[in-house]
């Protein structure tokens, strides 16, 4: 298994760029979102290549997206919900208290 990088490595790397508060709130989304998606995968037992089955997505897409390579739209996290054998929740809160 390969050894993950931690996300205060990631963010330094991220912030340490100008213009890099939008790319890190992005960048956060997307890993947070990849490490979600890896943990619930790895409770149910399933591989990569398995979810990717379920989603009618291709194993790499799934890796990429555990990564936090990519940014998932509305509907493939509607997918990945439904073979993950959850309920998707989106919400919105005020600024001051999302984290």
């Amino acid at each position: 298994m390969v050894e993950r990088e931690s996300w205060g490595a990631k963010r330094a790397e991220i912030t340490s760029r100008p213009g890099a508060g939008a790319a890190y709130e992005a960048a956060r989304i997307r890993f947070e979102l990849g490490e979600a998606v890896r943990l619930r995968r790895e409770q149910l037992g399933l591989t990569q290549s398995e979810l990717a089955e379920r989603t009618g997505l291709k194993q790499p897409a799934v890796a990429r997206f555990e990564a936090g390579g990519t940014m998932p739209t509305i509907p493939m996290l509607e997918r990945l919900a439904e073979a993950l054998e959850m309920r998707l929740s989106v919400q919105f809160q005020p600024l001051r208290e999302a984290s």
